[in-house]
């Protein structure tokens, strides 16, 4: 598909994260589910697109329910001039070629440990390694961190490519979502 067939143009709400851990600093957009079912995946995607006219690139994430959902960082709620609870006009595309994840620094020491694992990462497509870092970030706890990060070097020095068992939407195991947005 064409990030021209898949552009997606539509007005949302910017919403504020509640208080929890999420903190003040950004706000969100969830995108309309005709949007986020023209682009080529359910997981993680990068966008390019334009919010209130200012462009921006970002990666979408997953919001459990076939959608994804937009952080929206302060740099580009000042660029844009969008304020939270104002309805924006938000138009996004797929970008060409999905850039390469930044490498978290425990997966980069642990793959810098485990040649084996680090040859089979370096062989696999850009999309696999954005599931492995999915996966490895997806954890809500540190010792389930740390225990994805060496479950993935085991798995890739036994030549595993792909992630078994993780859905990056979050749809059928409710893994992952949208923030919850604060009240008005």
């Amino acid at each position: 598909m064409s990030p021209v067939a898949a552009r997606g143009r539509f007005e949302a709400r910017l919403l504020r994260p509640q208080a929890g851990g999420w903190g003040p600093s950004w706000a969100f957009v969830v995108l309309p589910r005709f949007v986020s079912a023209k682009l080529p995946r359910r997981g993680r995607t990068s966008v390019i697109g334009t919010l209130d006219g200012y462009a921006f690139q970002a990666t979408l994430e997953p919001d459990g329910r076939l959608s994804h959902w937009l952080k929206v960082d302060r740099a580009l709620q000042s660029a844009s001039g969008a304020e939270i609870g104002a309805t924006v006009v938000l138009e996004i595309a797929p970008v060409e070629k999905e850039p390469e994840p930044k490498l978290p620094a425990d997966l980069r020491k642990a793959l810098g440990v485990s040649p084996r694992a680090r040859a089979v990462w370096d062989a696999t497509t850009t999309i696999a390694r954005v599931d492995w870092i999915h996966w490895i970030e997806s954890a809500k706890q540190a010792k389930t961190r740390q225990s994805r990060v060496v479950g993935a070097c085991e798995r890739l020095a036994a030549g595993r490519k792909r992630v078994c068992c993780f859905d990056p939407s979050g749809y059928y195991d409710g893994s992952l979502s949208a923030p919850t947005a604060a009240d008005p």
